[in-house]
């Protein structure tokens, strides 16, 4: 078994702790602990996390916060807007939450990029916690401070740095995940090993089944060196100046592709094909072997995951990548891989390269 207690440093303030448990009941322990007591609190949720966790949660914070009250929305994407965001300010201000009040993200990456970024902006800024509750916000979205909200169609557009003051993790939280949902949260497990871990990578494609069927210590372990990988790159940068641009291996035609599909495909399932566009780019730029190509689209195939897409036409996903909030003057920051476990920034990406890359994607 992991420890249970990771710390993330925050912008050379102070840290924060990341803590994997196995229930809600250290969390009135942790809020105390990190000096939140005594303060109002608003639970976010959305409308599917809400009826199985909500109540306990409040009923857990209400031994330490004197005014627990909670904020639902419809789940999916499309509730991650501006007009979420206003109708959550609307709630906060009737409710009297003052500077001192806090905001808890009970949920998945939605609940998580939405509720920071109205704590971020709340009041010129508010603290906030994160109780992620599925697999891909435990490993990726809930570390790291990067929040926001999808702007029309494009995705991630608006939001803002906001680090949460504590990320507590009750595991048992995963067993009431869909299987789809399990398996997105493993496309962000996968990229984080091509990113930077090559044998982490191959540790989890062999595991598989064990990882699928829910193996307690195992999995803990996965999501530990998740959150080890991801902390020590943005303690090293946190604002995405340079190294932190790595973590979005796969994003840019994902995202291209998740906004094409108006999100029906999941995060981590565009996030798969997104990996084996880059792959292919990486491929036939000489950086990954045929054999390492083919290891990179089966480990994610072990996984459930998709590694290709029917529907969309190339001229089209490669148009949506030039609305990508990653484009610099112009040029996309593309990450592409120099062998599994080894990624680098790469600004000389040409059109007709990441056309290849789409095309091999596309069913």
């Amino acid at each position: 078994m992991a420890e249970n207690v990771l710390n993330v440093k925050r912008e050379g303030e102070f840290t924060y702790p990341i803590l994997f448990e196995n229930d809600f009941e250290k969390l009135a322990e942790s809020v105390k602990k990190e000096g939140l007591d005594g303060r109002n609190v608003c639970i976010v949720a959305d409308s599917n996390t809400a009826p199985l966790y909500a109540e306990k949660v409040k009923n857990v914070l209400a031994t330490v916060c004197p005014n627990v009250f909670l904020f639902t929305f419809p789940a999916g994407e499309a509730s991650k807007n501006l007009d979420t965001v206003q109708e959550l300010y609307e709630t906060l201000i009737v409710n009297k939450m003052d500077r001192k009040g806090f905001l808890a993200a009970l949920g998945g990456g939605v609940t998580g990029d939405l509720t920071g970024f109205c704590a971020a902006t709340y009041l010129r800024g508010i603290d906030f916690i994160q109780i992620p509750t599925t697999l891909l916000a435990q490993v990726d979205s809930s570390v790291g401070g990067k929040t926001g909200v999808d702007f029309r169609q494009y995705k991630n557009m608006v939001g803002a740095f906001h680090q949460p003051r504590l990320v507590y993790m009750n595991m048992e939280t995963l067993r009431s995940l869909p299987v789809e949902e399990f398996a997105c949260g493993m496309g962000e497990v996968l990229k984080t090993g091509l990113i930077c871990d090559g044998e982490f990578f191959r540790s989890v494609c062999r595991n598989q089944e064990a990882i699928r069927s829910h193996d307690a210590d195992l999995l803990a372990s996965v999501i530990h060196r998740c959150c080890e990988i991801k902390a020590g790159v943005v303690e090293r940068d946190p604002r995405e100046q340079g190294e932190r641009a790595l973590l979005n291996l796969g994003h840019t035609v994902g995202h291209a592709v998740e906004k094409l599909m108006d999100f029906q495909l999941l995060h981590g399932q565009c996030v798969s094909i997104g990996l084996a566009a880059a792959a292919e780019i990486s491929r036939k730029r000489g950086f990954l072997t045929d054999q390492e190509y083919e290891e990179i689209r089966s480990g994610c195939r072990l996984f459930g995951l998709p590694v290709d897409v029917s529907g969309l036409r190339a001229e089209d996903i490669l148009a949506a990548t030039k609305n990508d909030k990653k484009m610099e003057q112009g040029q996309i920051k593309f990450i592409l891989m120099k062998g599994i476990g080894h990624s680098f920034v790469d600004r000389t990406v040409t059109d007709t390269e990441l056309s290849e890359g789409i095309r091999s994607i596309l069913r």
